[in-house]
């Protein structure tokens, strides 16, 4: 159905996409490291390590610095929260879609982690990739990085409610929220079916007027919900980690 819709509409879409890539307004990625370590209460825990991969909103896109984005702030949840020193790395880029993300990891450093955090989908509608090519990708990009970090979990998030966009006009925002629609359904059959992995929705960001100037990107309230929702996710799997080292702990031992 869709596709039948951008057949019928396609001449106004592609005038009103041209239009937009001529009028946006480019916000700069979010300044400051992009790597370090928060916290440090239990200086005898090992610390937690975290990666954090993605497009131009984990890259923060739509705030000034990075301790008002993604990745550093959920270092610092964590480490509140756990009592342990967090390690954290960002690796994003603006403008990559999954594939492209795949490809900028090659050209990095990665150290070892325990926990993955991705936000990539984006890009992927505005390149108009179809699902099967873009969860193809996704699970590339995810099974790549755990075997060269060794990471035991993974934090994905979905894609954000294009249909609001303030900055698209219709109906190519429509055409744009149909399509994220679609791609985030398939993320999340997929990580629902793994029991390493956790799904955090952007529903709750529908909300125009809490973005960023450019209409496109998180504000600075939005960044700080969505770190508090990678932080939860991250510290179930870190409790369900430690409930099934116990059960083989407290397992009988049968002579």
């Amino acid at each position: 159905m869709l596709k039948i819709y951008k057949i019928a509409l396609g001449p106004i879409l592609l005038v009103q996409a041209r239009w937009l890539r001529r009028t946006a307004l480019r916000l700069p990625e979010a300044t400051g490291p992009r790597s370090g370590v928060e916290g440090g209460y239990d200086s005898e825990a090992a610390p937690l390590r975290i990666l954090v991969v993605g497009d131009s909103s984990a890259a923060g896109v739509g705030v000034s610095s990075q301790a008002e984005a993604l990745a550093q702030p959920v270092a610092k949840l964590l480490a509140m929260r756990t009592g342990r020193s967090v390690a954290w790395q960002l690796i994003a880029k603006s403008g990559v879609n999954t594939s492209e993300a795949l490809e900028l990891l090659t050209h990095r450093k990665l150290c070892p982690v325990d926990y993955l955090i991705t936000a990539l989908g984006t890009n992927d509608v505005t390149s108009q990739r179809n699902p099967t090519q873009f969860l193809r990708d996704y699970v590339l990009l995810a099974d790549t990085l755990r075997k060269q970090t060794g990471a035991v979990g993974l934090v994905a998030t979905g894609l954000p409610p294009l249909r609001i966009l303030p900055a698209a006009p219709h109906p190519l925002r429509w055409y744009l929220g149909r399509c994220a629609i679609r791609l985030d359904r398939a993320l999340r059959n997929w990580i629902e079916r793994d029991p390493t992995a956790r799904y955090v929705s952007l529903e709750w960001a529908a909300h125009p007027e809490d973005m960023a100037e450019d209409g496109f990107h998180p504000g600075r309230s939005q960044y700080r919900r969505w770190a508090e929702l990678v932080t939860e996710q991250i510290h179930g799997l870190l409790e369900q980690t430690f409930v099934s080292r116990q059960s083989h702990t407290d397992a009988p031992v049968h002579t």
